[in-house]
């Protein structure tokens, strides 16, 4: 599944090509993909039909486009869910469940990288500004799209409604250190399940769990009520210092179903230290690192600068 630098990633790209253009005639090609907006399929796109997109927006793992209506466009990606901004000439993709036709023109944002074309780049190389689809791609059809109310959050700004109980994230700049390291020695439970914990810190997934407790040298059963105040720290500086090394890949790809808006992938697989690595040696010690079942999933760590402490908790 995304996580945050992910999902940052496609938030960038939908500001530089969706903020600024008005949403068309949205087709709902499978209703699931729309399952969480409960008036149904019609409804959601007639509350989009016309409306303009003025910016977009992240909270966690969850992005929304905000609408001229006062709406927003709710977006989870689920496990293989893509929003791709294309051409309306480019052929259907196969798990292809809700197209937004975009028309107008976005502001201009910074140029394509070297050897990637821009989405507004037609199969000639000419560009068809105003004509422009966001596409929302799923394979598995966990992912969801919804229209929402917007709120007001802690500092007064727009957030969905459904999302209000959705912890900041470390790399917000309104996330509260103090408050998170009360509220995680509060918690009696293990430190990577209450990274994992989205009301209480937002944005941390399985791989960046792994990630930033292997730099912390932390295990990840390691009891929440026993972490100091500079261990606490240590740990949201790992989690932030591997979150923004992710963003500067473009995030973590192991397969196709993570891509940004132009359909590319995320180079970060090859910076991970302990995700994905089992029996590979650890780059600080040499030792094997291990795999250890966790909740249905794999906790990546090693045994030498990652011991189990006593008094572990999953």
């Amino acid at each position: 599944m995304p996580e945050l630098p992910e999902v940052e990633v496609v938030r960038r790209g939908l500001d530089r090509w969706v903020t600024g253009r008005a949403i068309g005639a949205v087709t709902v090609l499978h209703p699931r993909s729309v399952r969480r907006h409960a008036p149904g399929a019609t409804d959601f796109a007639g509350r989009l039909a016309g409306r303009a997109v003025t910016g977009a927006h992240r909270r966690g793992k969850y992005l929304w486009l905000t609408l001229d209506s006062g709406d927003a466009l709710l977006a989870h990606l689920g496990m293989s869910g893509q929003l791709l901004v294309q051409p309306p000439a480019q052929a259907a993709e196969r798990h292809l469940r809700v197209r937004l036709p975009l028309t107008g023109t976005a502001p201009a944002g910074p140029p394509a990288e070297a050897g990637r074309p821009s989405p507004d780049e037609g199969a000639a190389g000419t560009v068809t500004a105003g004509l422009l689809e966001l596409r929302f791609v799923d394979q598995r059809t966990f992912g969801h799209l919804m229209v929402d109310t917007l709120v007001s959050d802690d500092a007064g700004r727009g957030l969905p409604s459904v999302i209000r109980h959705i912890a900041r994230d470390p790399l917000d700049p309104a996330f509260d250190d103090d408050a998170f390291a009360a509220a995680l020695r509060r918690r009696r439970t293990g430190i990577k399940r209450a990274l994992l914990d989205q009301s209480l810190v937002s944005g941390v997934g399985n791989i960046y769990a792994d990630e930033a407790l292997w730099r912390a040298r932390l295990h990840w059963t390691h009891p929440t009520e026993t972490l100091d105040r500079e261990r606490v720290d240590t740990v949201l500086a790992a989690a932030r210092d591997v979150m923004r090394a992710a963003l500067a890949e473009g995030g973590t790809s192991f397969d196709s179903l993570y891509v940004n808006v132009n359909g590319e992938s995320g180079y970060f697989a090859r910076g991970l230290r302990a995700y994905g690595r089992r029996d590979e040696p650890c780059e600080r010690c040499g030792t094997p690192i291990r795999r250890e079942v966790f909740m249905n999933r794999s906790s990546f760590s090693c045994p030498a600068c990652q011991p189990a402490p006593q008094g572990a908790r999953c």
